[in-house]
C-alpha cells in the first residue's frame, strides 16, 4: 500500500520562503515520478511541478517557474518542493502525487498521478 505524507505546509508572508516534504513509503520510490498539484478554494486542482523518475527532468506551471524547484532524494524516498517569492495567490492546499507507471517523465496531467497525499496548507499573506 503506497502511502504520501505532505508535511512542511505554514502560513508565510509575501516574498518568504517555504519547504515542502512528502514522504513516500510503500513501493519501490526511485521508479515512479512524481508531482505537486495544488488546490485553491472554489477551483480545480492544478499542476505546480513534476520531476521524473531519475531525478534528471523537471517541469513546471508558468505561474512557479523560477520560483519553486521540485527535487527528490531517493535513498530517503522523499520528494520535495522549495517555494521562494511566494505570493497570495500562492495560497493553497498542496499535494503530493505519485504516477501509476514506472519510470515516468513526470507528467503535469494529474490523470497520470495515482497516489496522492492528504495535502498540506500554504497561507501567504500580503
Amino acid at each position: 500500500q503506497v502511502q504520501l505524507v505532505e508535511s512542511g505546509g505554514g502560513l508565510v508572508q509575501a516574498g518568504g520562503s517555504l519547504r515542502l516534504s512528502c514522504a513516500d513509503s510503500g513501493r519501490t520510490f526511485s521508479r515512479y515520478a512524481m508531482g505537486w498539484f495544488r488546490q485553491a478554494p472554489e477551483k480545480e486542482r492544478e499542476f505546480v511541478a513534476a520531476i521524473s523518475w531519475s531525478g534528471g527532468g523537471t517541469s513546471y506551471a508558468d505561474s512557479v517557474k523560477g520560483r519553486f524547484t521540485i527535487s527528490r532524494d531517493s535513498a530517503k524516498n522523499m520528494v520535495y518542493l522549495q517555494m521562494s517569492s511566494l505570493k497570495p495567490e500562492d495560497t493553497a492546499v498542496y499535494y503530493c502525487a505519485a504516477e501509476g507507471s514506472k519510470f515516468g517523465l513526470g507528467s503535469s496531467n494529474r490523470r497520470n498521478y495515482v497516489y496522492w497525499g492528504q495535502g498540506t496548507q500554504v497561507t501567504v499573506s500580503s
